[in-house]
């Protein structure tokens, strides 16, 4: 057993439990999404003592370097001292400029910041409720695009913040947020590579970001965009994707229902990940983007790595329902 202390308030953490466990079981406000060691969303950083290096798997050896590990996968072995990176203490207040319900669980929230703000799409950021409830949220809106920020927020069942988003939250309220971090977003450089992004559920929402930014940036070789749903009204952007098909030429989408049987001839049968890969069985020289579900995220990035996509080209975001 040993003991970790954050914002001068020291914590007791077992052998079975991680970091963010004992800060979930506390109620302090850090952010966390997948749980799982993909998204790295829960970054945190030991200004002293020594994280554990099981903690510090898939980091860049730069943030190793500086103690940077997840707290999600973090069991100590030695009592340390925490601190979250300063993009993620950093705090900018926005407006809700408008929510818009997308599907029977998905809003979209428009947010416009009291000062500009550098993003990328796909980028995400944490936004921050009542009692300092901070959940993160991927960033569907392009910068050359859009005015707003946008969110897709997927209402969880007993969920505090997409509870008190989906009934609370109104137009014309004020939030803090914090500033963008991750890097699954698109890069210029290479206008003619193909790129394949598989998402579920609201991981759409980087994804459609991510695709209208390539196509705002130039991008010219094939955009194939798969979306999977358990069921047809989970496809809350079928008619926006088909429309942004139909007006370029190098973009496709296909949705996929996976939970119940589908009469339509443009809707494919089953799950994402499995209707993707049958139709791109060869993704040397592709670039790949991955949000959704943890488990399809994980398998996706096995996958497309062993049908030949560079490790360096494929970038996943993993969501987690979480209260």
């Amino acid at each position: 057993m040993s003991k970790f202390t954050f914002n001068n308030i020291s914590y007791t953490c077992s052998e079975n439990e991680t970091v963010l466990d004992v800060l979930l079981a506390h109620e302090v406000a850090v952010p966390s999404s997948c749980r799982s060691g993909l998204c790295q969303t829960c970054m945190m950083q030991a200004v002293k003592g020594t994280p554990p290096g099981a903690a510090q798997k898939g980091l860049k050896d730069t943030l190793k370097a500086q103690n940077y590990f997840l707290a999600c996968c973090c069991h100590p072995d030695e009592d340390l001292e925490l601190a979250l990176p300063d993009t993620q203490t950093a705090r900018v207040r926005a407006t809700v400029s408008n929510i818009e319900k997308l599907s029977s669980d998905i809003v979209g929230v428009s947010l416009q910041c009291e000062q500009p703000l550098d993003y990328k799409s796909g980028q995400f950021i944490n936004l921050f409720g009542e009692n300092s409830l901070a959940r993160s949220y991927s960033l569907a809106s392009v910068p050359a695009k859009d005015q707003h920020l946008t969110l897709h927020v997927r209402k969880v069942p007993d969920g505090r913040m997409s509870s008190w988003i989906h009934h609370e939250l109104s137009s014309g309220d004020s939030v803090e947020i914090s500033l963008p971090v991750g890097d699954c977003f698109y890069t210029p450089g290479n206008a003619a590579q193909p790129l394949l992004l598989i998402g579920t559920g609201s991981g759409l929402a980087p994804l459609y970001g991510i695709a209208r930014d390539a196509i705002a940036q130039g991008h010219t070789g094939p955009i194939r965009l798969y979306h999977g749903s358990t069921n047809v009204d989970g496809l809350y952007l079928d008619k926006t994707l088909r429309q942004l098909t139909r007006q370029h030429e190098n973009f496709s989408y296909m949705p996929c229902v996976s939970d119940e049987p589908v009469e339509q001839q443009d809707i494919a049968s089953g799950h994402v990940l499995d209707v993707a890969l049958q139709e791109h069985a060869k993704l040397a020289g592709w670039r790949v983007f991955l949000c959704g579900n943890p488990n399809m995220v994980k398998a996706a990035k096995k996958k497309t790595f062993l049908m030949g996509a560079a490790m360096k080209d494929i970038h996943a975001d993993a969501f987690l329902p979480s209260a």
